[in-house]
């Protein structure tokens, strides 16, 4: 549950709005060029911020944004906007790109899916360099494999700057979307086969969830294309021409995700509209086999309430057979009408 928000603080105040966390922020300090790596974890920034070297691109990864006075004192050190802060520490911005000159500043959804789709606010920045990556600690992190291609030294990552680096980390995130799509790809096909099949009120609510997690994922990819389509046409200095080629093309996976998404939300409204109308057509055959047993006890239901009347001279009543005859008025009744409603191919 999220902290309200202070409606009278003043522009740039830092108060942390995720859920209440107790744990203590680790900040991870990556230091590489192309012939050395080292990688440290603190508890402290202020420890981490004095053990960075000259002549190495720094990376340093905060994991935790809940103590704001670690967040404020990285700021003070790299001149970061208090803007910028605020918008670090307010866990539900929108991704959002940033341009201050000196430093350039990115705001991204990091999805994870364990049975359903989660996610964190993930911001990037970078300045000379220095790139350092904010994210909350819910089990999910895609940077895994760009830290073992810094170990290995495999890739363009440790041979480039670190607006390469930037972009690695923004292009691994945007890699796990693809995963997330294909896990709710086979969601939509086993509810969509059970629909078809064997429909009941579980499959129901699992279709009404699926559709919220592709609408909530929607809503987070549309703004990344802007964020990522803003900063490949950056004329910032700090990224450098050879990176914008590999942003336009980080661009282009980004469209392609919000086709994807676009296609499971049309495809899982029409399974909705099928589902809807499938329920209504049991409905109606349900109403039309009443409506029919209705129509053929009517006449048999006014025959026996006419012979049911206390009256002397009533045709059939003092003959022999008049019971006999009684009952093949009323089965002539039902045949005839069945007769009818199967020449209006009604049954």
């Amino acid at each position: 549950m999220t902290q309200p928000i202070n409606h009278g603080a003043p522009p740039g105040t830092l108060i942390y709005m995720g859920p209440p966390r107790t744990e203590k922020p680790k900040f991870t300090l990556i230091e590489f060029n192309e012939n050395e790596y080292t990688e440290k974890e603190f508890h402290d920034i202020n420890e981490c911020l004095i053990s960075t070297r000259k002549g190495f691109i720094k990376w340093i990864n905060v994991d935790g944004v809940h103590q704001t006075e670690f967040i404020e004192a990285l700021g003070r050190h790299y001149d970061l906007h208090p803007l910028t802060l605020e918008d670090i520490v307010h866990v539900d911005q929108r991704p959002k790109f940033e341009d201050y000159e000196d430093y350039i500043f990115c705001i991204m959804k990091m999805i994870t899916y364990r049975e359903e789709t989660q996610s964190e606010q993930l911001s990037l920045i970078l300045k000379g360099d220095t790139v350092i990556s904010f994210q909350e600690p819910t089990g999910g992190d895609a940077f895994d494999i760009i830290r073992s291609r810094l170990k290995q030294g495999k890739g363009r990552v440790r041979k480039c700057g670190p607006d390469y680096l930037f972009y690695a980390l923004m292009d691994a995130v945007v890699d796990w979307y693809f995963i997330v799509i294909e896990k709710i790809g086979d969601r939509v096909e086993l509810i969509e086969e059970e629909i078809m099949t064997t429909p009941g009120k579980q499959t129901m609510y699992q279709l009404y969830g699926l559709k919220r997690e592709v609408i909530q994922l929607r809503k987070q990819v549309w703004p990344l294309r802007d964020t990522i389509n803003n900063l490949a046409r950056t004329e910032n200095e700090l990224i450098t021409e050879n990176t914008h080629l590999f942003l336009r093309d980080l661009n282009d996976h980004t469209i392609r995700i919000i086709d994807t998404v676009e296609t499971y939300r049309d495809l899982l409204s029409g399974i909705m509209d099928i589902h809807i109308s499938s329920n209504s057509n049991k409905m109606n055959e349900i109403m039309k086999v009443l409506t029919i047993m209705s129509s053929i006890f009517i006449p048999v239901t006014f025959i026996s309430g006419v012979y049911g009347m206390n009256f002397d001279n009533m045709p059939f009543q003092r003959h022999e057979n008049g019971y006999v005859f009684v009952w093949l008025i009323m089965l002539g009744a039902i045949g005839g009408l069945l007769y009818y409603f199967r020449r209006k191919k009604w049954l």
